[in-house]
């Protein structure tokens, strides 16, 4: 593969400024305001496939934003891999936390990153790592190395739980159908040590309301005789974890599939430095289930987090006021056997039922999604396992990831195939925050990694 490299090497200035060009464009989903910006990205994503060799590139519509389909066709008798991105992005929230512009991407060096790094909102997620995708396909068309066939699905609503992405799919099986699906939405251990993400967490995602007097009340007046509603929902979500940082709502466990004492073992083998984690966190210690390691409590254990939290004044200055509402976004990180419905209710059910009569209390789910495993003997994991040792020069370590991708589940059940989830980003890249960035380093080793991916899984498949 040293015509890989070097065609890398050669068009390294222009694979860098093109995925600058492309997360220059603010595809936020979550907000409709951009949405002439997410439909730009989609054109720019079918663009970009064109130019790389896809025999057809499409934009599908949706019943929300259109998803970019792309194949190329070899051969019927040779597998066919399906590529999975997403060309959406988070909102790039607080933007005074910025060292940069979210959308203005410049490069930096930093000690992870001693080659430098594109900072810049969806440089990771995923705009970085679905664009190694295509121009690994372009360097196979280009170097006649293409040994299977391929599909694309590019989608614009991953950031807000893929509410379209159920509909395009039970409507274009034909259309999808393949012998694996490849996706890079996840990361790795380190820049020296590749690994595989072979588990990810489910979702249940609510808002809840909580009601008190029939407007905002002077906090003199009132204060001590009518029920604040802050005051309240504090409460109450303080009431959802015990002393040992164990989830209280009944049931939440019931369906929680323990790992045995030898998968714990396999999992500790590794790399990982406590005191490096705390350092690069500026925490003075970590805080979890009691029980379990931080690695275990980020990727085997199910979670409740509040992710937002408001009402009232929060104004400059002072206003003596008790707020008539107040609001939380919690999120629920799901593990096997937990499904993300049945959550979501008991979590309903819950929440209603502590809270004292003195409010009104209203629960609204948003998304979710299902847990997932995927086996580590099955041919897919094998090639991409091989691929990281030939780039690395060291086996990828299987890894359970805490993150959800919740569509992994749902292609599973609908396509029938199996997920190999090959992520090249680090935990230190800031998805979802400020400063997000993503190595140069790990967007080129990712470009130089995939075709061996599709050389390895040929191979095995014809076997």
């Amino acid at each position: 593969m040293n015509n890989l490299k070097k065609y890398i090497q050669n068009n390294k200035d222009r694979f860098v400024n093109e995925l600058i060009d492309l997360l220059k464009i603010p595809s936020i989903s979550a907000d409709a305001n951009y949405k002439d910006a997410v439909l730009k990205t989609a054109d720019a994503v079918k663009t970009s496939l064109e130019k790389a060799g896809c025999d057809a590139v499409e934009i599908c519509e949706t019943p929300g934003y259109p998803i970019v389909y792309g194949e190329k066709f070899i051969d019927k008798k040779l597998p066919t891999i399906l590529v999975y991105g997403h060309y959406d992005v988070q909102p790039a929230d607080p933007i005074d936390l910025w060292d940069s512009p979210a959308f203005e991407p410049v490069i930096k060096k930093t000690e992870i990153h001693p080659e430098g790094a594109i900072f810049a909102r969806g440089a990771c997620d995923d705009k970085g790592q679905m664009y190694m995708h295509v121009k690994a396909l372009e360097f196979m068309i280009q170097n006649n190395t293409l040994p299977c066939n391929v599909k694309f699905m590019i989608e614009g609503e991953e950031e807000i739980g893929s509410p379209s992405l159920e509909w395009f799919v039970k409507r274009n099986q034909e259309k999808l159908k393949n012998d694996v699906i490849l996706i890079s939405d996840t990361g790795m251990i380190s820049n020296q040590q590749p690994s595989i993400t072979t588990g990810l967490r489910g979702l249940s995602y609510v808002e809840v309301e909580v009601t008190g007097p029939n407007r905002d009340l002077h906090s003199g007046l009132y204060g001590g005789a009518v029920a604040n509603p802050i005051n309240i929902l504090a409460k109450m979500i303080a009431s959802l974890h015990d002393e040992n940082n164990h989830i209280t709502i009944p049931g939440f466990y019931d369906k929680v599939i323990d790992l045995t004492d030898a998968e714990r073992t396999e999992m500790a083998k590794a790399p990982f430095s406590l005191e490096n984690y705390k350092k690069a966190l500026d925490i003075a210690e970590v805080y979890g289930e009691k029980g379990y390691t931080t690695n275990e409590r980020n990727s085997i254990r199910p979670t409740l987090d509040v992710n937002g939290i408001w009402g009232g004044y929060t104004g400059e200055g002072a206003k003596t006021v008790i707020a008539s509402k107040a609001y939380a976004k919690i999120s629920m990180r799901l593990v096997p056997d937990q499904n993300p419905d049945e959550i979501t209710n008991l979590f309903k059910e819950h929440f209603e039922k502590i809270a004292p009569n003195a409010v009104k209390v209203t629960v609204k789910p948003h998304h979710g999604g299902f847990p997932y495993v995927t086996p580590i003997d099955n041919i897919g994991y094998k090639a991409a396992n091989k691929a990281y040792t030939e780039t690395f020069g060291v086996p990828a370590i299987p890894q359970r990831s805490g993150g959800s991708i919740p569509i992994v589940a749902l292609f599973e059940n609908e396509l029938k195939s199996k997920s190999i989830l090959m992520g090249f980003g680090l935990d230190s890249d800031a998805i979802h925050s400020p400063n997000e960035h993503y190595g140069i380093f790990n967007y080129l080793k990712g470009i130089e990694t995939i075709p061996l991916f599709y050389k390895y899984y040929t191979q095995m498949f014809t076997k």
